[in-house]
This record gives structure tokens, C-alpha cells and sequence, in this order.
């Protein structure tokens, strides 16, 4: 498959992203990283993501 037409899974983004399944969930679902539902599943464009990846650059967090 093409890479540029890769769709993720939620459970592989979190492994992409190495972060817990159930935050990768989270943020799929508050619209923070884009999704289309397909059917019943929800898929994550690899090309959204790494989009979204190249926005969270690390002076945008804030610290406590």
C-alpha cells in the first residue's frame, strides 16, 4: 500500500506515537488528532498524522 494512502488504525497510532491506546482514543475523539470513521472503524490518515505530529512542536507545551 501506497504510504501517502496508509490509514492507522487508533491502536497503531498509539504505537507510533508511543503513548497508551486509551489516550490515543482520547485524542482521536476530542478532534486533537484528525480521524475519519469508516464503517464502524475509525481510521487515522498517516499523512494527517505526521501533519499533526510536525504542529506539536515542543514550545507549544506549556510548563507547570
Amino acid at each position: 500500500m501506497d504510504a501517502e494512502h496508509e490509514y492507522l488504525k487508533v491502536p497503531e497510532v498509539a504505537k507510533v506515537l508511543r503513548i497508551a491506546r486509551s489516550r490515543a482514543y482520547e485524542l482521536v475523539a476530542e478532534g486533537e488528532i484528525p480521524a475519519v470513521k469508516i464503517g464502524r472503524s475509525v481510521r487515522v490518515s498517516r499523512k494527517d498524522l505526521d501533519r499533526w505530529l510536525e504542529g506539536q512542536s515542543y514550545t507549544n507545551v506549556v510548563q507547570g
